[in-house]
């Protein structure tokens, strides 16, 4: 089932692109009223219902939350405010801003993924560890009488990549990696579309020592960011020991990824020839499986 993020709009103040300002720091000008601002006042408060009853409330994805929030209000081509926080924040989930009378575009990001990079001159986050991220692109118009209670629905805007290998884990064996042949590492908060091109650049992870002489243990996941329309790439599987010396490796050839989608492959790392073929379940959406 498609998982989205769900968040209520109620009241509230802000502008300028890096940071908010309070209703009394708005002109208001009784001898010039020509110049005053015309705005209303919105509260949006965040919320994530996406796994489990007892999660309601938080703003959460497959019981892991999130760690970071962004919220980017444009009027025309033009950033005039925008608010970030973190899960750490005492007001965490209830962003407060101050919409001026007119049509705008309000950009959502709600991600858990690890050191983002925000560059305001492209309108790109890109983290150094992608991980479940939503994003929504929310107009409205705001005038005297606009209901300052709204509900906005955010989206997935990530793939994920799991790999399992099938046969035993060797002696000495010490990671797991995946290198993609192109991989997405962030996006653009105005269009949603992936940003932060990486090629060839390798994720790794650790294979505990008790994981050795066992089958059906290992496995590894990785989130990129993908667009809507489905896509390929190349994937090279490697396991290493500890010096970094290939124990085994095998080549995933047009590995397809959609946004909102599990792909999954599992095979055999270690045998002179590796079987593939294709099957799909569903989790996220509907996810890709295959052996390599």
């Amino acid at each position: 089932m498609k998982k989205k993020l769900f968040i209520v709009a109620s009241i509230a103040l802000l502008a300028s692109c890096e940071k908010p300002i309070l209703s009394e720091d708005i002109p208001d000008d009784p001898d010039n009223p020509t110049e005053q601002v015309e705005m209303k006042r919105f509260t949006f408060t965040v919320k994530g219902d996406f796994a489990s009853p007892t999660m309601r409330g938080y703003l959460t994805a497959d019981d892991n939350q999130m760690t970071d929030l962004w919220v980017y209000d444009f009027v025309g081509d033009a950033c005039v405010q925008s608010i970030h926080q973190s899960n750490k924040d005492a007001d965490w989930g209830q962003p407060q801003m101050q919409l001026q009378y007119g049509t705008h575009h309000i950009y959502f990001v709600a991600s858990r993924g690890t050191e983002p990079t925000v560059d305001d001159a492209v309108y790109t986050i890109v983290w150094s560890k992608p991980s479940d991220t939503f994003w929504k692109d929310y107009e409205v118009t705001v005038v005297n009488t606009s209901n300052g209670n709204r509900a906005v629905t955010l989206d997935r805007v990530v793939t994920k990549l799991k790999i399992s290998p099938t046969d035993e884990v060797p002696d000495g064996m010490a990671t797991l990696s995946v290198t993609p042949a192109t991989w997405y590492a962030g996006l653009n908060f105005t269009t949603g579309e992936p940003a932060g091109t990486l090629s060839a650049v390798e994720r790794s992870v650790n294979v505990p020592a008790s994981y050795i002489g066992t089958t059906g243990t290992l496995s590894m996941s990785i989130f990129g960011f993908s667009p809507s329309m489905e896509w390929t790439t190349d994937l090279t599987l490697t396991a290493k020991d500890a010096t970094g010396a290939s124990l085994g490796t095998a080549t995933i050839h047009d590995a397809p990824f959609r946004r909102n989608r599990v792909t999954e492959y599992s095979g055999g790392l270690f045998a002179v020839l590796a079987q593939m073929g294709v099957s799909v379940d569903d989790e996220w959406a509907t996810p890709f499986q295959s052996t390599w």
